[in-house]
């Protein structure tokens, strides 16, 4: 593996909001010499194991609002940070990242952890990533709650503004993570922006923010098409779990047109909860969306019921 940097632990001060003790995995396979980190709270045991994926530019932090709801029902939640992202080491050879880098990643997690009982949480790249795992192991997995995002099948046009975030991208490799999050996210604290910043001291750091929007497959023989069609038939067809979709009406890119076509390939899945004043980031109104999707599910008592 090439060489990583890894953030100093103090610059994550500042996430004050997400104070949970951090848990490191150096050991998964194929990526021996990476350090991955994740948050894993609730009892080791628990039947239900909520697995929250991040997407771009973003880490766990993401998850700070939902993860206290998921635990309120005794489950285990666990929040990796991709590689390249939070508290996870960082190659800093962009040629490093590519879509298989990171599914793999996430796979080998899934197994050296043995989860099972899955409620997949994505968003994002979460979602393009996790919604592929389900088919290639469906034995661990028991749920989705899904938003903000697509599949990346190589065969479907992606959305107009997409191109336009890709362009940014390379043109401005070194953009301002925080002033994107405040733009799409107007109601974060100073706090909330400088975690956000927080796992990039500089641009060395960013090689895998770089890399995710090129990442992107789309045309059919794009790294990662082809799964993400086979997972898009499996869950058409074969998915047979519990699912719940909810889409921050704000986004330009994904938001609630994207929404309704995921939310079609997921069999059973009903129309997605739109959040008319949330954005791209939907998890930012996670407590809302956790709460409705434990309601739905059984799993907390609506407020008619209390």
């Amino acid at each position: 593996m090439s060489n990583a940097l890894r953030t100093p632990e103090e610059r994550f001060i500042a996430a004050s909001d997400y104070d949970w003790a951090p848990n490191y995995t150096e050991n998964l396979p194929g990526y021996e010499g990476l350090r991955m980190h994740l948050v894993d709270e609730g009892p080791a045991r628990a039947g239900q194991v909520y697995l929250c994926l991040h997407g771009e530019p973003t880490w766990g932090f993401l998850y700070r609002k939902m993860l206290p709801v998921f635990l309120e029902t005794k489950a285990r939640v666990v929040i990796p940070d991709m590689f390249g992202f939070g508290r996870s080491d960082k190659p800093v050879d962009d040629g490093v990242y590519d879509w298989s880098f990171h599914r793999e990643s996430l796979v080998a997690l899934i197994e050296q952890r043995d989860l099972k009982g899955i409620t997949l949480v994505c968003q994002d790249w979460g979602g393009i990533l996790g919604l592929t795992l389900p088919m290639q192991m469906p034995e661990r997995f028991d749920r989705i709650l899904v938003m903000n995002t697509l599949l990346g099948t190589g065969d479907d046009e992606l959305p107009p503004g997409f191109f336009a975030w890709r362009q940014f991208v390379r043109e401005q490799p070194d953009f301002s993570i925080g002033q994107l999050m405040q733009r799409a996210c107007p109601t974060l604290t100073t706090s909330d922006l400088e975690a956000y910043e927080a796992p990039f001291p500089d641009a060395s750091y960013r090689a895998g923010v770089r890399r995710f929007p090129d990442m992107v497959p789309d045309r059919p023989d794009a790294d990662g098409a082809e799964v993400s069609r086979q997972a898009r038939e499996w869950l058409r067809n074969e998915w047979s779990g519990e699912s719940f979709a909810a889409v921050g009406a704000q986004d330009p890119v994904l938001g609630v047109p994207a929404m309704e076509t995921v939310v079609s390939h997921i069999r059973g899945c009903p129309p997605p909860l739109v959040l008319e004043d949330a954005g791209h980031f939907a998890q930012e109104a996670g407590e809302e969306i956790a709460r409705a999707a434990l309601t739905a599910w059984g799993d907390l008592e609506s407020d008619d019921d209390r």
